[in-house]
């Protein structure tokens, strides 16, 4: 017998931590047996641009989407407990990509499948004007939170509270075992099979909320992640530069550059995007968008004080 969410989250709260901590342990346990054969199939060496120093075994997520998927399935109830099954196809695309670096055009091809499938799925209302519009923001979405996938932490920290407040709490739990491999010094990383699937299943979440409004304070709590890529895809644009070339010009990656670890990082992004789900979820939504001023002003500073310059650190590239 399956035990809805909304029971869980309602009723049942001691449950609730129950069900994540299996879920997390049973990410965290598959992991470990996982890791020695990507270790040997799966290796990303570091290069010019990389933010690690050592060989590291990617293509870890694929614990995650499948425990995330499953038990989502085992324990929710109507679409939502379907979102993250209808988001596996696009992380089988990025596990392939990962072993054999797919065409981009078949990757965003993938991504417009998925988008496309999760609009259909939407409860929030759609007027039927808005529905290409809201098919490419679902891409952009993905990859955003792609192109976060950086550090040791950071996206798996961000993905735990997005999962969270969004009440995907088996997600939740499967990113949180996964974490306990990828906190710095990172075990393994999650490649493109559970960075895109992460962005994917937030989009398709924040498509389940039961109004416009509801969907737009969701999506607010990923603005840590989504507005550092986004601002950098706007700065780059504006440079010239080809937006899918691989960087260094994120401010995360700026940050470590300038003597920050990983680990702070991390924690910084994770506590930016923590802050903004408790303000959602204690029903301070109209100050969410005072909020994230604030955490603009915040990263203006780090940028300022704390970050190697984009320029700078665009002319070493």
């Amino acid at each position: 017998m399956t035990m809805p969410l909304t029971l869980l989250n309602q009723r049942m709260p001691s449950f609730v931590l129950i069900a994540t901590g299996s879920s997390a342990l049973l990410s965290w346990l598959l992991l470990w047996g996982l890791i020695p054969w990507l270790r040997r199939q799966l290796l990303d060496q570091p290069n010019a641009r990389s933010s690690h120093r050592f060989a590291t075994p990617r293509g870890g997520g694929v614990v995650f989407v499948l425990v995330g998927s499953l038990l989502s399935l085992a324990w929710g109830e109507g679409t939502s407990a379907w979102i993250p099954l209808i988001c596996c196809p696009l992380a089988l695309v990025g596990l392939l990509d990962d072993r054999y670096d797919l065409p981009a055009a078949w990757r965003y091809a993938a991504q417009l499948a998925t988008a496309s499938a999760l609009v259909a799925v939407a409860n929030v209302p759609l007027p039927i004007w808005a529905l290409p519009v809201v098919v490419v923001a679902v891409t952009a979405v993905i990859n955003f939170t792609n192109f976060m996938d950086g550090l040791d932490g950071l996206v798996a920290l961000c993905g735990v509270v997005l999962m969270a407040a969004a009440g995907q709490w088996p997600v939740a739990g499967a990113l949180l075992g996964f974490l306990g491999w990828n906190w710095s010094p990172a075990k393994v990383f999650m490649g493109d099979v559970g960075s895109t699937w992460i962005g994917a299943v937030f989009a398709g979440m924040v498509l389940q909320q039961s109004g416009p409004w509801e969907a737009v304070s969701l999506l607010m709590v990923g603005f840590p992640l989504l507005g550092d890529a986004l601002v950098c895809v706007l700065r780059r644009l504006r440079a010239g530069q080809p937006i899918f070339e691989a960087h260094r010009l994120h401010l995360f990656q700026r940050l470590q550059r300038g003597g920050w670890n990983h680990a702070t990082v991390s924690l910084v992004y994770g506590g930016a995007t923590g802050l903004l789900a408790v303000t959602r979820q204690l029903g301070g939504t109209a100050g969410l968008p005072m909020l994230i001023g604030a955490e603009m002003l915040f990263a203006l500073w780090l940028e300022r004080n704390q970050a190697v310059g984009f320029q700078q650190e665009a002319k070493s590239r």
